[in-house]
């Protein structure tokens, strides 16, 4: 096996051990960047000067902690990708989007800090949809990322080179951000974990606003144990989110156990709708058999507003992002067009600096929140958000977990729905509600398609009821071997 190829808790034992150096894995991690990036196009931005010195400093701590006895922070020393929406001190954060053009943040988020002080190494800065609006990746301003099981498709999105980097073993893990499913999308089309945790259980403190009270930072890694890993070292209070909860962080590896005895599974007959591709659901639904087969009692549950789920996420989502993108002017950072006139600088400086979704977005959220529409479209959309909030919280008192497909299809030609908005957005049809509702769920493989394309199940639990579903989505994984297939580039 190649040093790149390996997890974070197989990687961090044979750095414990001193059996390889930080520097070694960084190493092999950035040549296999420089040997895929080509095909893959999944980092904006590649630190590797940065990542060699945090490398070194990795190895001094692994040294000095063998030398006491004692072991180090288990990230110590792990190559990470961070997607491009995510601040990083000294490094572009450009949002995928022409009008943060060489914006260079003098802070970092906390999420990213926290890895920093957990001593990872950032390799650099993942490709997003332009500000994180998008399901496939290709409304980044630069250009679109490949999936690394079929090059001709998208990775999905918005956290698309995030996935397409950890799929591709162009990272050990990554970060991205879910509004409305952008970590368990992608996920589900490249093949690998995907964790949306609690609203307000990882700071958001850093990270560029598209829907601020949708937003959540969310992990892609190459298994459960990972996604553990990763989420243990982000959560947490962080007095500069005020939405931040207050909240001890357990030790998420310490709920990873291999049977469901016991465990009752939901699974709501809205998420199996027509149109949905036959391999999906005959692949989510043998996944369920899976785990019935484990122990797990699996009961019917009813989401009977998951209908409106899409056309409430559309107005509060760009409503949102239409007030947070607002200060997006060229004045302080980014270029700025100048005509001689103040007005004419604005105007010019967003129209071209936004791509055509951001723009579609700004429109549609400026619209219902303004005079005479606000009643009919912003705050009735909250109202029915409220209910989608109770659905979830009604079902949950009577399973433990529910079992939904990721996707509603599997991986979409590059190019296949660009020019419909719509059809783009009924691919997250099956992960906005929770986004809504503001609890958790992970997406992890479940099989694949007649073209070997990966299939995603998605493992959804109440509000900080992470290891709920990492107990169920870890028993899942280590009784099967999907997530150990890997594509071949």
């Amino acid at each position: 096996m190649e040093l790149y190829e390996l997890t974070i808790h197989a990687a961090a034992e044979l750095l414990q051990k001193g059996e390889i150096s930080a520097i070694e894995l960084t190493e092999a991690q950035l040549r296999r960047i420089e040997q895929v990036q080509p095909q893959i196009k999944a980092y904006l931005h590649v630190a590797a000067d940065s990542a060699l010195k945090q490398a070194t400093a990795a190895d001094i701590r692994l040294a000095a902690a063998r030398k006491g006895g004692e072991m180090a922070p288990p990230l110590t020393g792990i190559p990470l990708g961070i997607k491009d929406v995510l601040s990083l001190a000294g490094q572009p954060t450009t949002c995928g989007s022409r009008i943060l053009e060489g914006y260079i943040p003098p802070y970092t988020a906390t999420a990213v800090e926290k890895l920093a002080q957990a001593g990872a190494v950032f390799l650099g800065k993942t490709n997003t949809d332009e500000f994180a609006m998008g399901s496939s990746t290709e409304n980044s301003a630069y250009f679109t990322t490949h999936n690394p099981w079929d090059l001709d498709r998208v990775p999905g999105g918005s956290s698309g080179g995030s996935a397409a980097a950890v799929a591709a073993d162009m990272a050990i893990a990554a970060l991205g951000t879910d509004t409305g499913g952008s970590v368990r999308q992608p996920a589900a089309l490249c093949g690998v974990v995907g964790l949306k945790p609690t609203y307000g259980r990882v700071s958001r403190y850093g990270l560029v606003a598209f829907g601020s009270s949708l937003d959540q930072v969310g992990t892609l890694t190459k298994d459960v144990t990972d996604a553990a890993l990763l989420l243990g070292a982000i959560a947490g209070y962080d007095p500069h989110d005020s939405t931040s909860l207050p909240q001890p962080v357990p030790d998420y590896r310490q709920a990873l156990r291999p049977d469901l005895k016991g465990v009752r599974v939901g699974v709501p007959k809205e998420y199996f709708v027509e149109g949905m591709q036959p391999a999906v659901e005959k692949a989510v639904r043998a996944a369920v058999e899976q785990m019935v087969g484990m122990g797990a009692e699996a009961c019917e549950v009813s989401l009977p507003h998951t209908e409106y789920a899409l056309s409430v996420y559309y107005l509060i989502a760009p409503a949102e992002a239409s007030a947070n993108l607002a200060r997006f002017d060229g004045i302080r950072y980014g270029p700025l067009a100048d005509s001689g006139n103040m007005w004419e600088n604005f105007r010019q400086t967003r129209g071209h600096g936004f791509g055509p979704e951001v723009k579609r977005r700004i429109m549609l959220g400026t619209y219902a929140l303004s005079a005479g529409y606000y009643d009919a479209y912003y705050l009735k959309a909250g109202q029915v958000r409220t209910l989608i909030k109770q659905d979830f919280e009604r079902a949950l008192e009577e399973v433990d977990v529910i079992a939904v497909p990721t996707t509603p299809t599997t991986a979409f030609k590059i190019g296949e729905r660009i020019d419909d908005p719509l059809a783009m957005y009924l691919g997250d049809i099956f992960t906005l509600s929770l986004n809504l509702a503001g609890m958790c769920g992970i997406s992890l493989p479940c099989g694949f398609d007649e073209q070997n394309l990966p299939v995603g199940l998605q493992i959804l639990g109440p509000a900080l009821g992470e290891e709920r579903i990492l107990r169920v989505a870890y028993a899942y994984e280590q009784a099967t071997s999907w997530h150990m297939r890997k594509p071949e580039l």
